[in-house]
């Protein structure tokens, strides 16, 4: 069994017309699972949306009310080149939250082991001062201050998959020892980050344009090796499948194969370290075809645990 987490809510969020991060990407998720007969094996409860609290545990308040005096009342507000919001955003952003927060709580209290929070707009981009890349604010990053505090926690894991770089939640953790950030990439695109790091709980894993899954998996063995030194309480992951070869924004070759590999040998790390304890929220993933097929792959590893 695996916990999962979605809303209607989380749909009607549009950066603008004919964006690629759109609402139709987790009503395909949601109904790849279905066809895959996974969502039989799913527990489903309902959840609160975060509150104002939650998001001020990582970003500026000047940050977040910037946000609420820009939502518009109808149509589009663009925040920059990339990123919009319409008058359902920072509703559907906080049920993203949400989600993120009472999937924690569900494998914290042994509910099962691991969760996935089929949610958008994403969050790994948003910084603490700065909404950027799809992104308005940093579930993933909320979710480990809150179990931090909440459960007391003191080492959790955050591994990254996305084929762009989780510069929003290294902004978070390069001030938080008690967690520990993985993040591989597509260098030299979009966030153009740094391969280095001055934090030691940062490991940065740049892959070249079109790496496929055998490198990629052999980045990973240093990934996970880090992660095992860590020795983490709890394990989130952000879940980007825009690395398969046939998305549109990158150029990184891997296939829903190798999603599956990857959440294998993160399943087989969880279950020494902390009891399997996995929370995974969507990031980015653009050919829905592909990206269903990928959160598919990602789930199956979950339950063949």
């Amino acid at each position: 069994m695996f916990l999962y987490f979605s809303a209607p809510i989380c749909e009607k969020h549009s950066n603008s017309w004919g964006h690629p991060e759109s609402g139709e990407r987790i009503i395909r998720i949601e109904q790849a699972l279905k066809d895959a007969g996974l969502m039989q094996h799913a527990i489903i409860h309902p959840f609160s949306p975060a509150t104002e609290e939650d998001v001020l545990r990582v970003h500026h308040p000047r940050t977040w009310q910037t946000l609420k005096d820009n939502l518009p009342q109808t149509g589009f507000v663009k925040i920059d080149e990339d990123t919009g919001m319409n008058p359902y955003s920072l509703d559907a952003a906080l049920m993203a939250t949400g989600a993120m927060l009472a999937a924690i709580d569900g494998v914290m209290n042994n509910q099962a082991k691991t969760a996935f929070c089929n949610i958008r707009p994403p969050g790994h981009h948003a910084e603490i001062k700065r909404p950027m890349g799809f992104c308005l604010i940093n579930h993933i990053a909320i979710g480990a201050a809150y179990a931090l505090e909440k459960y007391q926690l003191q080492r959790i894991a955050i591994v990254d998959f996305d084929v762009h770089h989780g510069n929003g939640t290294e902004d978070f953790v390069e001030s938080e020892a008690r967690i520990g950030f993985v993040s591989s990439y597509q260098e030299n695109i979009f966030p153009f980050a740094s391969p280095f790091s001055d934090s030691d709980n940062i490991l940065k894993l740049p892959l070249k344009a079109h790496s496929d899954g055998d490198v990629f998996m052999e980045a990973w063995q240093e990934g996970f090796a880090f992660v095992r030194n860590f020795k983490p309480e709890l394990i989130l992951v952000s879940a980007g499948f825009d690395a398969h070869r046939l998305d549109p924004l990158a150029s990184l070759n891997l296939t829903e194969d190798d999603f599956y590999r990857w959440t294998q040998q993160l399943v087989k790390i969880a279950d020494e370290m902390c009891e399997g304890k996995i929370v995974s929220t969507l990031e980015g993933g653009y050919h829905l075809d592909a990206l269903a097929a990928s959160a598919v792959a990602h789930v199956e590893a979950f339950l063949k645990q």
